[in-house]
């Protein structure tokens, strides 16, 4: 029998500054980190893929993991930017970002399928199958691990062997990441529902509207869910009263949230399908700035150091002040920027939609 050791679960202000474990940093995809990154990052290196990168980055003991479209999970150096090793999944991996835990790389593939990697080598350990494809990200609490399908489940399978120990149905598809706090998973579904889900026996907590359908992942923050929707609004859900404390809809532009919300210092900041970035008062939902890109921006912004960094589509990779909104830096790739960044030793590391994964130091 697993042992279900929940220690860990309690919300995390930010990544440590050494590592980037899982999508969004921690358990409570606040997506912030510790780290100190230089005022302006050079690129250090970029590995060529060849094929785009969706999946964001992990980052632990000075090694990247990500997933390819081509269907590859790889592991990469973080000083020197040269491959450790590469591991063939079933096919092209999506959205599912790798987590890492106790010596094994966690992630999931287009086919359905979830993999579990021994660190050192990149040798299979067990994998699990799904009805349908895998977008969400594992986050691994204790013994288990919790992953999203679109065949409408969350999963808790045994870390140890994959073996299934629950399984909780929705009525349509687990896209967003679950963020865990004190023993719970949440997340707001495609089904316009917000599900709390007990991480030990997949018993539902509650259920509550959603208000929309939902694709982004939910940061919790003193017992507030942030998230975007495709109804074009930013949402804070207060878990206690199961209501909706405000609602931000911007006042012209009317387009989908698909970016995960970071949220520091009372301040919720995410990236839009109206290219913009925006900053939003945690209490009232009222803006505190906006930046217009040239695209849309579907990356989730990491935090540290006061700084904001994000990818967005029209090939640029931003570093905006967290209190003005103004760019303090940014990189041209020339290519679509789509993954979530991930920050670690005082390192910047993103992937490119035309396969090329960046490091910048």
């Amino acid at each position: 029998m697993p042992r279900f050791v929940f220690a860990q679960a309690k919300p995390a202000p930010a990544a440590p500054a050494n590592a980037w474990p899982q999508f969004r940093g921690s358990y409570s995809l606040i997506g912030i980190s510790s780290t100190t990154i230089a005022p302006a990052p050079k690129l250090a290196w970029a590995w060529e893929g060849g094929e785009a990168f969706d999946s964001s980055p992990a980052i632990v003991d000075d090694v990247v993991y990500v997933g390819t479209a081509t269907g590859e999970l790889i592991a990469v150096g973080l000083n020197d930017g040269k491959l450790r090793w590469r591991y063939k999944a079933g096919e092209a991996i999506g959205e599912s970002s790798p987590t890492v835990a106790n010596g094994r790389v966690f992630i999931g593939d287009l086919i359905g399928i979830v993999h579990a990697v021994n660190v050192a080598d990149g040798k299979a350990i067990w994998t699990f199958k799904t009805q349908s494809e895998i977008k969400s990200s594992r986050v691994v609490v204790g013994d288990i691990v919790l992953m999203g399908s679109y065949d409408g489940r969350l999963y808790g399978l045994d870390a140890a062997t994959g073996k299934q120990l629950w399984a909780y149905t929705t009525e349509n598809y687990v896209h967003g990441t679950p963020c865990v706090v004190n023993g719970v998973a949440h997340f707001a579904g495609c089904d316009e529902v917000f599900h709390a889900v007990d991480v030990k026996t997949g018993k539902e907590r509650f259920a509550t509207s959603a208000t929309a359908y939902t694709g982004a992942s939910v940061a919790l923050v003193n017992n507030v869910a942030y998230f975007g929707t495709f109804d074009n609004q930013v949402l804070a859900l207060d878990l206690a009263s199961r209501k909706v404390l405000w609602r931000y809809e911007h006042p012209d532009r009317k387009f989908p949230f698909y970016s995960s919300a970071s949220v520091i210092d009372g301040t919720v900041v995410l990236g839009g399908r109206d290219r913009m970035v925006h900053a939003l008062d945690a209490k009232t939902g009222k803006a505190r700035w906006t930046y217009m890109t040239r695209a849309r921006i579907d990356s989730s912004p990491a935090v540290a150091g006061g700084r904001v960094y994000v990818g967005s589509n029209d090939g640029r990779f931003y570093a905006l002040d967290l209190t003005s909104g103004k760019v303090v830096w940014q990189h041209d790739e020339g290519a679509a920027i789509t993954a979530s960044p991930a920050l670690a030793n005082g390192r910047i590391v993103v992937g490119s939609t035309e396969g090329r994964l960046l490091c910048f130091a």
